[in-house]
């Protein structure tokens, strides 16, 4: 069984910014998907917001079991129409994880329904992220805590839905704490959102991201076949009910018209 990754990458910082293209010679997408691909099981491509339809076409999201998604600078060049094919092909089983500032993209918005806001500061400062889950599939072989010694803070309240879990939680050395490790389940599909990668710091060279990512694409995989229409909803006609069934009152639909009950 081999997972197969898509690693969306905005790739707006690497061509514009020198500090990012310096720290990120490959860019940022394309060193996720070289780390992964070192995997055993796991085969990594790479798209970006540039390619036609941002590179996620019907037969892309199809062929993709885990979608990886970092954006910053350009979340309102996302076509609409992109961000309900993803959240369909999440609905339908597609397994998805949200980097650092994806936080507020807009297929994250779209899955969370919520603002998904927070607090931020670019210091460079250190970041100690605690495992607060152990034993979670995301946190295997990751101490009970390891530090990145630059990174940007965000900071608590974070405005979005519950978590199904919460496998990290980050201190940062200006007294911020965040919930910086989280996971949902929309439709068939599951959700990992992860808090560190800001775009001038070599986050995604160091070995415990690289390996919590890692780690993350084999819990977001659901070796289930998608769900092949995840947003319809069927009319289901009386005389095809499985008990017998007498219609009583009157109705605002027949049965075959177009409308929902």
């Amino acid at each position: 069984m081999t997972i197969r990754v898509t690693v969306w990458g905005e790739n707006v910082h690497e061509q514009k910014n020198k500090v990012v293209a310096e720290v990120y010679p490959r860019t940022m997408h394309g060193t996720i998907a070289e780390f992964l691909n070192r995997e055993d099981g796991i085969a990594a491509t790479t798209v970006t917001l540039q390619d036609p339809e941002h590179g996620l076409t019907a037969a892309k999201l199809a062929e993709t079991d885990v979608l990886i998604w970092w954006g910053h600078a350009a979340h309102g060049e996302v076509k609409d129409e992109v961000v309900e094919r993803v959240a369909e092909a999440v609905w339908s089983g597609m397994g998805m994880i949200f980097l650092h500032s994806a936080h507020f993209s807009k297929p994250f918005k779209r899955l969370m329904g919520a603002p998904c806001n927070l607090s931020w500061r670019e210091a460079g400062e250190r970041e100690r992220l605690w495992v607060t889950s152990r034993q979670h599939p995301i946190a295997r072989g990751i101490p009970d805590h390891f530090e990145i010694e630059y990174e940007e803070m965000y900071g608590e309240p974070f405005g979005v839905p519950e978590p199904l879990e919460t496998v990290f939680v980050s201190w940062f050395q200006g007294g911020e704490v965040f919930r910086s490790g989280l996971t949902y389940r929309r439709g068939a599909g599951n959700i990992f959102y992860f808090r560190p990668g800001h775009e001038t710091y070599p986050t995604y060279h160091q070995p415990m991201v690289q390996k919590v990512i890692a780690n993350g694409v084999r819990w977001a995989y659901n070796p289930e076949g998608r769900l092949a229409n995840p947003t319809d909803a069927p009319n289901r006609p009386i005389g095809k009910t499985l008990e017998p069934l007498e219609e009583r009152g009157p109705r605002l639909h027949h049965d075959g018209e177009a409308g929902y009950r």
